[in-house]
């Protein structure tokens, strides 16, 4: 599938629950002129914690380089979890990549958008870090609870995937309150510096829709939804999920 612009969040290569093979997968099947990195794509959180770095990991990295080489304009734009690199940027390496903390887009369809992988937007990232590491734990111990839970729904019969940290995202009130806010936040940023949409990332919930006039646009994770956002030549923005399109 040949797409104008790809972008992707939330990969966190150096964890247990990375899903790198079926990133590989979806970018040996797709091609784009950009290839766009919307944060935490290599976790550094977690490779502090226990250091777990995979053989698709590297393969992903290697994948990327390539796809680089052969003239993708790739860009890698930081987030909380990478953020051991901030004091470096901007950052060019070559002529096709760069790692940079936000870009400036310019959409075929002639609108400009924001592009940021939102955690200064969180309020308890930026205030309370020591609150965000420790949530980041418990994420880990929810993940590892999805994957129990769904061996026990496979030996009972049901094989249709169920995730514990999709129903709190969704269902939970503090937590529909905290994403709603948070795309809210973003939404009017952008505005307010006269952008016409905003692409981000950080709390995993893949989206697009328009909020007052500003198109915002979540490009997921890759640790539950296997999720990007994609720019089609002819202009059009949607979210695509891998597993449902392959």
């Amino acid at each position: 599938m040949k797409y104008r612009s790809i972008f992707i969040s939330d990969i966190h290569l150096g964890t247990r629950f990375a899903r790198a093979e079926e990133f590989l997968d979806f970018l040996k099947n797709t091609e784009s002129e950009n290839l766009i990195f919307v944060g935490d794509i290599i976790d550094g959180w977690a490779i502090k914690r226990k250091f777990r770095w995979l053989q698709a990991h590297s393969d992903v990295i290697q994948k990327v380089l390539k796809k680089a080489r052969k003239g993708t304009k790739v860009y890698f734009i930081l987030g909380n979890h990478d953020e051991f690199l901030r004091p470096f940027v901007p950052l060019v390496l070559g002529d096709n990549m760069e790692i940079i903390d936000e870009l400036d887009y310019l959409g075929s369809d002639g609108k400009r958008y924001l592009i940021t992988h939102g955690d200064f937007f969180d309020s308890i990232t930026m205030t309370h870090k020591w609150i965000a590491k420790l949530g980041d734990i418990g994420y880990e111990l929810i993940l590892y609870l999805n994957h129990i839970l769904n061996k026990i729904r496979k030996v009972l019969g049901v094989k249709r995937y169920w995730s514990f940290s999709k129903y709190v995202k969704d269902n939970v009130k503090r937590s529909v309150s905290f994403i709603n806010n948070f795309e809210d936040v973003i939404a009017n940023h952008a505005a307010r510096l006269k952008y016409d949409g905003v692409i981000c990332g950080h709390i995993h919930k893949p989206e697009a829709k328009d909020i007052k006039g500003v198109k915002y646009y979540n490009c997921g994770d890759w640790v539950e939804n296997c999720s990007s956002i994609v720019e089609h030549i002819d202009g059009g923005f949607e979210v695509v999920y891998w597993e449902k399109e392959k």
